[in-house]
């Protein structure tokens, strides 16, 4: 296991004062760089008076956040440069992304993977025209962006993506720096809670820097306007011990700074030598740095009569008519010069060597440590053999199993076999052992820093499952998981995974942009297990019935997302292999945890999952004739009961009705070819469910969805979808199908109704299922269970 970090760097009474002066000229440089971003079209290093063309035309992007940032990038150089750190910074307040590409432009490393943006006068040229430009980069931090594993677009998940990166990386040092905005989202409230699960042995330090530079958009932030005390004890509540930075007088906060991270490094320092050479007596209480500057620091003070450094008009553009207003583009010059750019850069453009002093070299540089390019790090799971596993089945229908619990099987072997590698974590919000995955307990705890009460089980210092009663938190470890290298799934129920739907958007952009990026290397998917789903909320009722994250996702962008619908065990089985083992997809697999007929055996599933859609040639009764008459199609476990039911009762009451059974397990693949990877041709589709013929589809969530992915099918017009329809509540099992008209009686009344020639001939069967409808209605109020022809069913074939 690496060492904690160790002191080796500054002298005890400060650094001396050639070391704050080039601190300072990296500082000054790198604002400079960000400025340059933001205004510069030509012109970058001021060596002609500035005029209107070398302007941009669209004044783009965000200053008030950047000078801290670069303070943040400046001062991180220097302790692990002179500490040998492994470390990365997540950069909270995306809106600096001109600040973090400057930083990585001035370490070199932009211009590795960017090569066209070299560290000269033309590469600097080239830097400030791409940002926020046709063509070019975006405004935030963002995949293009070395060293970063967070889309700073959206606020709130910092926190929680840097105590993903930790966790596992014994030897990491993950710093993040909150902005004062971004501290007043629910998300990263919660977030704070997470040093309660941080083992100090096994997995690396998160050193948060709580950035306080006064302002929102246009709004005082809350803890930047919280006395010290008050603010001090909420930090002490969350487990922090506070160390504080404050000023804007440069030289003086460069040595605040500088003696702020030492000492915080060497508090984690301590720490982790303790807890690693004598055993964990306690929760450690971390450090966390309050930084506080000005918004807008070192920009102008004052335009138009209004202050703007200090304030929050310093947000964004501070000068925003430079182009149009001689005296704006007179302020935008003196404030370039101010930072002396004839003083850091050379006549060609290059850094000079003075303020690259302080920055580390290679793979400990920010903007080329692998641990933010994960895919670099990346070793396949070990996905056991299915075989041991799969539930035997003789015949169709004949037994049951909950397929979540089988699946637990495998996960336990998994998390069993990555027992020295750790790098394979199971998050969920309290649900693990709710959702029949309990089975992983036999190979490792749930992680838990706090006490521990002899009631308590499964609490372990060392546990790799993680269970917080905060989705976002769930999915911001996992997320910083992944991009660091690792592997993971969460475990949540299908009504409340809706809680991280704006999180899974900037993953699924995450992953979009980073497949166009050649070295961005890929990464293990993120894999949902939606589980305790809207059709056996039995206790819970309507509150927690909502299968529509499914529609969610499948708006995304086509070449990263999957949704799986596995009908029994034996193909959750098979659909998990295949996700497990994925990459650079946000992968939703969709399965019940109630006991479940077994359809397929273990051959048969893994062909039909291949598919994705087929036949199943033993429902139906189309016996060679050609085309069928009907089509009866399912997407989930409990439609696919309903829909076997209902072929059961065709088979027996009407016999010559030509009926084909399809099994959708894949729903993307209802999409044509040219909108998704996995979407069928016209032929394969047509084959699959007819040009003409009526196709009753039973379908797992919102009917609509089914409509839409298809819409464009030969068939559609006699597709006719039944699904949920919001009518739910606490009821049986089979009464939340039949409140939704996805029973069987219903199916086979609607085949009834949309067979040519079976209204008149079939009319008796069709009074029988109606009357069935009714009949049940009555024995759930008096028996308050389902029909015994209901609940003793099984296919008989």
């Amino acid at each position: 296991m690496p060492d904690a970090p160790t002191t080796t760097g500054s002298p005890s009474g400060g650094l001396a004062d050639d070391r704050i002066r080039a601190l300072d000229a990296h500082w000054r440089a790198a604002n400079y760089l960000a400025a340059g971003q933001i205004y510069l079209l030509a012109n970058p290093l001021l060596t002609e008076p500035l005029r209107p063309d070398h302007i941009k035309p669209r004044l783009l992007g965000h200053w008030g956040t950047s000078p801290g940032l670069n303070l943040v990038h400046t001062h991180l150089n220097r302790v692990i440069k002179d500490r040998d750190l492994d470390a990365i910074c997540v950069w909270g307040p995306g809106h600096g992304g001109p600040a973090v590409l400057a930083g990585s432009w001035l370490d070199g490393s932009y211009s590795e993977v960017y090569p066209d943006v070299s560290r000269d006068a033309a590469g600097m040229a080239r830097l400030f025209r791409q940002f926020s430009f046709p063509g070019g980069v975006p405004s935030h931090v963002a995949p293009e962006t070395p060293g970063s594993i967070h889309e700073g677009g959206e606020l709130g998940y910092s926190l929680a993506h840097a105590y993903g990166a930790a966790l596992d990386n014994p030897g990491l040092l993950v710093t993040c720096v909150i902005g004062d905005g971004e501290a007043e989202t629910g998300p990263l409230a919660g977030s704070w809670h997470a040093n309660k699960f941080l083992d100090p042995v096994h997995d690396g330090a998160v050193l948060p820097i709580l950035h306080l530079n006064g302002y929102k958009i246009a709004n005082p932030t809350v803890l930047a306007r919280l006395p010290e005390p008050e603010l001090d004890d909420l930090l002490r509540g969350y487990g922090h011990e506070p160390i504080h930075v404050a000023g804007d007088e440069p030289l003086q906060v460069h040595r605040s700074m500088a003696h702020a991270l030492d000492e915080a490094l060497d508090r984690i320092a301590l720490l982790q030598r303790t807890a690693r050479e004598e055993g964990i007596a306690e929760r450690p209480r971390w450090p966390v740095i309050v930084l506080r500057t000005p918004k807008g620091w070192t920009g102008p003070e004052e335009v138009d009569g209004d202050p703007v450094a200090g304030t929050w008009r310093a947000h964004q553009v501070p000068l925003p008519g430079v182009r149009e207003n001689p005296e704006h583009l007179r302020q935008l010059e003196r404030w370039l010069r101010s930072y002396r750019p004839e003083e850091l850069f050379d006549a060609d453009g290059r850094p000079r060597p003075d303020l690259l002093a302080e920055v580390p070299e290679g793979d400990r540089r920010l903007g080329a440590n692998p641990h933010a390019n994960g895919g670099l790090l990346l070793r396949s799971l070990p996905v056991p053999d299915l075989e041991r596993y799969a539930v035997p089945v003789d015949k169709p229908g004949a037994t049951l199993h909950e397929p979540t619990r089988v699946l637990g099987g495998l996960l336990e072997k998994v998390m069993e076999d990555t027992a020295d590698r750790r790098d394979f974590r199971v998050v969920g919000p309290d649900e693990t052992a709710s959702n029949r995955l309990e089975a992983l307990y036999r190979a490792t705890g749930k992680a838990w820093q706090e006490s521990t009460l002899p009631t308590d089980e499964h609490l372990s210092r060392t546990g790799r499952v993680m269970e917080i009663l905060s989705e976002h938190l769930c999915q911001g470890w996992l997320e910083g998981y992944l991009l660091t290298g690792r592997h993971g799934l969460f475990s949540c129920y299908e009504a409340f995974v809706h809680i991280v739907d704006s999180m899974v958007n900037q993953h699924i952009k995450w992953l979009k942009v980073s497949r166009s990026l050649p070295w961005r290397r890929p990464v293990a998917s993120l894999n949902y297990l939606l589980t305790s789903h809207v059709w056996r909320q039995d206790h819970n009722g309507f509150s927690h019935q909502d299968p529509g994250f499914v529609d969610h996702v499948l708006n995304k962008s086509p070449e990263v997302v999957r949704v799986y619908l596995p009908p029994d065990a034996n193909t959750l089985l098979s659909v998990a292999d295949h996700v497990l083992r994925s990459r650079d997809y946000v992968n939703v697999v969709v399965a019940g945890k109630q006991p479940c007929f077994d359809w397929l055996d273990l051959d048969q599933a893994r062909a039909h999952c291949a598919r994705g859609a087929g036949t199943w040639d033993w429902a139906g009764t189309e016996n060679g004739a050609g085309e069928p008459d009907v089509v009866l199609a399912a997407a989930g476990d409990v439609p696919t009961q309903e829909v076997i039911a209902a072929a059961g009762i065709l088979r027996r009451h009407l016999p010559d009705v030509a009926v084909r059974v399809v099994n959708v397990v894949d729903m993307t693949r209802l999409l044509p070819k040219e909108e998704h990877p996995h979407g069928m041709t016209d032929h394969e589709f047509d084959a699959l469910f007819t040009r003409d013929r009526p196709v009753i589809f039973a379908y797992h969530g919102y009917p609509w969805l089914v409509h839409r992915l298809s819409y464009r099918r030969a068939v559609h017009p006699n597709l006719h979808v039944r699904g949920y329809l919001e009518m739910g509540t606490t009821t049986t099992p089979f009464d939340m199908v039949v409140r939704n008209d996805l029973d069987r009686y219903r199916l086979v009344m609607d085949v009834i109704d949309r067979t040519p020639g079976l209204a008149v001939r079939a009319t008796a069967v069709r009074q029988r299922m109606q009357d069935a409808r009714t009949r049940h209605q009555a024995w759930i109020r008096e028996h308050g269970t389902d029909m015994p022809e209901v609940a003793e069913w099984s296919w008989t074939g």
